[in-house]
């Protein structure tokens, strides 16, 4: 749902290993920046700390990050958060999330990637999604019951999430992703870790109401355009409505 079309699709190793650390690294320091620098308080960090370590992202860069971002040392996070909203190819709404600290560079790349495409004005297509708090865990017990975790976590709904879905989800494991009120992601992010579950992602984003009907030939050349938007290094997240 909404960025399936990523997770099947995206293998860590098949990109640069400075592009890889410069989006974990970046991740982590906006989490830092909006929640505080303990990841044992924030959701948010603690999720983007440990995906970091599990790319082999060292502790020094990782302490930086947390330091940079909170505004503990002496270097200080300057980064503005867009939203850019249009259509890929075949009329499919998408939202692209930019962390830059350079709009001016940013943008026109943006403006370029969408040649292929439609961009449109803040507010286009922003009704065409629910803006939601999203986390995405996994736990040992392959039997767990994910509609009770949800209800004891407070979240407002759940679907099973496999490797495929999300490779941050390890195959031999039971894989779930929450969809809950943005204000009550750190709560349930909070419930899963304390209950068994492993936290890989805990975040806000963007899930589709509607999926426009699509050919298989078509869908192929959607997922190309939106694999070059989160190619860039200013990307942050993709959001599609595409199943």
């Amino acid at each position: 749902m909404g960025r399936q079309w990523l997770h099947a699709k995206r293998e860590v190793a098949n990109l640069r290993k400075g592009a890889v650390v410069g989006k974990l690294t970046k991740e982590i320091a906006v989490a830092a920046k909006l929640g505080g620098a303990d990841p044992e308080s924030n959701a948010r960090l603690f999720a983007a700390v440990e995906k970091a370590r599990r790319n082999s992202v060292t502790r020094d860069a990782i302490e930086r990050a947390i330091k940079k971002g909170a505004g503990l040392g002496d270097e200080k996070m300057v980064m503005e958060h867009i939203v850019f909203e249009g259509y890929a190819p075949h009329k499919v709404p998408v939202i692209v999330e930019v962390l830059t600290d350079n709009n001016n560079r940013t943008a026109p790349d943006i403006r370029n990637l969408f040649k292929k495409a439609q961009l449109g004005a803040p507010g286009s297509n922003k009704f065409l999604f629910e803006h939601v708090g999203l986390v995405e865990a996994h736990t040992a017990k392959l039997d767990a019951d994910i509609e009770e975790a949800a209800i004891e976590a407070g979240a407002n709904e759940v679907e099973s999430l496999t490797h495929e879905q999300n490779d941050d989800i390890p195959a031999d494991r039971r894989g779930a992703r929450f969809i809950t009120e943005r204000a009550a992601t750190g709560a349930v992010s909070k419930w899963l870790s304390q209950n068994g579950w492993t936290v890989v992602t805990s975040e806000f984003g963007y899930l589709p109401k509607n999926f426009p009907e699509i050919t298989d030939a078509q869908r192929a050349e959607i997922g190309e355009f939106l694999q070059e938007i989160e190619d860039h290094d200013d990307v942050h997240r993709v959001w599609a409505a595409l199943k």
